[in-house]
């Protein structure tokens, strides 16, 4: 499930986002951000300078000022509106929490107490209509749980004792049955209040690539800062009377203030967009890397395949009709509760209509299946006047042994069919009644809808990727070519997954893993974006960079092409500034200068009124064009697979062009309406 971004027009988003704009000149974390807290002391100096300014001047100052000022908070606007959607998100989060009573078990007995006084190693009781308390793993029952509080889906999952489906989330609510949950977390640290805090920005690192950048765009502001002090001494303005504040607009308008102003908003923005897609990125160094990554691990079962082997096929013996052998399947499987069991009897209703019929005691003698046995079924008593029936279900050299001590014969042809199912990744299930052979039930992994066309996809993106299962290399080639991955690694213990990321970061290569279990946990946590199954163990969710609360693995290509949409928009935005600088030199230096050096009075191409309105107008164009860029900001600009050369040649002619071109544009029209307005 895809969730709604609240818009960037909501007032219950851009409301609170003014007064943080405010809240956020507090110089400690200005500082953080070297371009605007240059901005914002060049802004608190010009202020000074209406009052010790000449009288003549106070009124150009004052709009210098007023302009500087907008520029920051314009700034901290664009970081408040992106830390804004996640607040609103967290709001909703937080309604999924409330005060409630846990019923602990202590000494085998069970008592209330309030979920905050719950420490992890606890046990719990929970049942039909009871808020889960914390964070924990269901050790005694199976039951259905509501998560719509956290994943935004209606409906309902199974959670069960043992295996992958065992964890459970603090605030979602138990639909059905009784559960025992061993609680895991400690007060504070859950799973919630982790997505709490992720989502408001609270715990945000900058990315390695967003430090970079913050340095590059310092080191900018330091070697036009020199510049400006230095100019005046070596006689350039010397001839040329400048004022503090207007030297101070010079430097403003001439240091990557549109980056500097709009970098905070970009990477908040970015794993908000993945959160849109309902799925939790613990930084921002996790989509950024996503960006990067060209090999993909996946697990298969529950993540390339359903998770369950499903019947597909009856296939009866020589001189058996087809709806005989599915009849007696049917009749084995009814009390069969394995999802195996299950898709049995819905086959042998939707192939040929078998209803599921109530069979119980005294009519039938149930034969459950055991690992000595590999086998179970059903036993019918004689009957008015119809004989007794057993009938078995279960591996093929289980129901060989089974008919030969009846003294049966196994049919060759049902050993051909046997093995095609096992060559093809199948798994072959025996059927016979009595000494009779019926047939073969063929199970398979089921492949997930779709994922053939959005691995061909990941493919066009320069992604390569590889399956990783615990099946023999015959199964897990069938599955494989079925799924269209690149390639696959058959009989993959944990230490194998752990040992082939690491050759794949040894060679190079950016590698994500997808995975559900506790085995993928060590895997998840090596790999450089290690994406969770919201529906997997506590382990695997504690591993990953990354938790997809809808479960769907085929989400890493979302993620992928955020993360490469995060990447393209920071350098597209930043050569869109470095382009921006450039024009509003060539725009700005001449208007300026023109009076005292009227040779170069041609220079000054767009015929700027006056050396004062050519700082103000591009004082004021560097205000409004941050405002202007914030939606591409929090949108992002569009990913497309069309390689990095021609990404750049797009952004050199798309950014850098259209960086030139607008100031002039820009500042040329502000000009004119300053004038006429007589407002310098």
């Amino acid at each position: 499930m895809t969730q709604k971004s609240p818009s960037l027009f909501d007032w219950n988003i851009v409301g609170p986002a003014i007064g943080d704009s405010f809240t956020k000149l507090n110089p400690r974390l200005m500082i953080k951000n070297p371009v605007m807290f240059v901005t914002m002391v060049g802004a608190a100096l010009t202020t000074v300078g209406i009052f010790t300014g000449a009288a003549s001047e106070r009124g150009f100052i004052l709009q210098l000022a007023i302009w500087l000022w907008f520029t920051v908070l314009f700034a901290n606007f664009a970081e408040a509106v992106a830390e804004g959607r996640g607040k609103a998100q967290a709001n909703a989060l937080r309604k999924a929490r409330k005060d409630t009573m846990a019923r602990r078990l202590k000494n085998g007995r069970e008592e209330k107490v309030p979920a905050n006084e719950l420490q992890k190693g606890d046990t719990v009781v929970c049942e039909a209509n009871d808020v889960i308390p914390a964070d924990g793993d269901v050790i005694e029952g199976i039951a259905s749980v509501d998560e719509a509080a956290i994943t935004g889906e209606s409906a309902p999952v199974i959670r069960e004792s043992g295996g992958d489906r065992s964890a459970v989330t603090g605030g979602t609510r138990v639909l059905s049955d009784r559960i025992v949950i061993r609680v895991t977390m400690d007060k504070g640290h859950g799973f919630l209040d982790r997505m709490i805090s992720l989502v408001e920005g609270a715990t945000r690192q900058k990315t390695p690539n967003e430090i970079a950048l913050t340095i590059l765009l310092a080191a900018l502001t330091l070697i036009f800062l020199l510049v400006c002090i230095t100019l005046k001494p070596f006689g350039i303005y010397s001839a040329a009377v400048f004022s503090v504040p207007a030297l101070i607009a010079l430097l403003v308008c001439l240091i990557p203030t549109t980056i500097g102003g709009l970098l905070s908003a970009i990477g908040i923005a970015g794993m908000d967009r993945v959160l849109q897609r309902n799925v939790l990125a613990m930084s921002g160094r996790a989509v950024e890397a996503a960006g990067d990554v060209d090999v993909l691990l996946l697990d298969k079962t529950g993540t390339i395949t359903l998770g369950n082997r499903m019947a597909t096929a009856f296939l009866p013996a020589p001189n058996v009709k087809p709806e005989r052998l599915a009849d007696a399947a049917q009749l084995a499987s009814l009390a069969d509760e394995t999802p195996e069991g299950r898709s049995i009897v819905v086959l042998a209703k939707e192939k040929f209509q078998l209803r599921a019929r109530e069979v119980a005691q005294p009519n039938a003698k149930f034969v459950p299946f055991t690992a000595q046995t590999r086998m179970s079924g059903v036993d019918f008593p004689a009957r008015d006047g119809q004989p007794a029936r057993a009938i078995r279900k279960g591996a093929a050299e289980a129901i060989r042994l089974y008919v030969d001590q009846l003294g049966g014969q196994f049919p060759q042809a049902m050993t051909q069919g046997v093995d095609e199912i096992s060559r093809s990744g199948g798994t072959p299930l025996v059927v016979a009644e009595g000494r009779e052979v019926l047939g073969v039930v063929h199970l398979k992994d089921v492949v997930k809808g779709g994922i053939k066309e959005r691995f061909a996809h990941l493919r066009k993106m320069g992604i390569r990727t590889v399956m990783i299962t615990g099946d023999n290399p015959l199964t897990a080639a069938a599955i494989a070519a079925e799924a269209g991955v690149d390639d696959f690694m058959a009989q993959a213990t944990p230490e194998q997954k752990l040992q082939r990321i690491r050759e794949e970061q040894a060679a190079g290569h950016l590698v994500a893993m997808t995975g559900d279990g506790t085995n993928d946990a060590p895997a998840l946590a090596q790999a450089d974006v290690g994406v969770a199954m919201n529906t997997g163990t506590q382990a695997a969710r504690e591993a990953g960079n990354m938790v997809d609360l809808d479960s769907n693995p085929t989400k890493l290509i979302d993620i992928v092409e955020i993360g490469k949409q995060m990447l393209i928009t920071r350098g597209s935005l930043t050569t869109f500034s470095i382009a921006n600088d450039v024009a509003k030199y060539f725009a700005i230096i001449p208007a300026m200068l023109m009076a005292t050096f009227p040779a170069i009075a041609p220079l000054n191409i767009m015929s700027l009124h006056s050396p004062m309105s050519a700082i103000l107008s591009a004082v004021i164009f560097n205000a409004l064009i941050i405002i202007a860029l914030i939606p591409l900001a929090l949108r992002g600009v569009k990913y497309t697979p069309i390689g990095a050369l021609a990404t750049l040649q797009r952004n050199l002619l798309v950014y850098g062009l259209g960086g030139v071109i607008i100031p002039f544009i820009g500042i040329k029209v502000i000009d004119v309406i300053i004038t006429a307005l007589n407002l310098v």
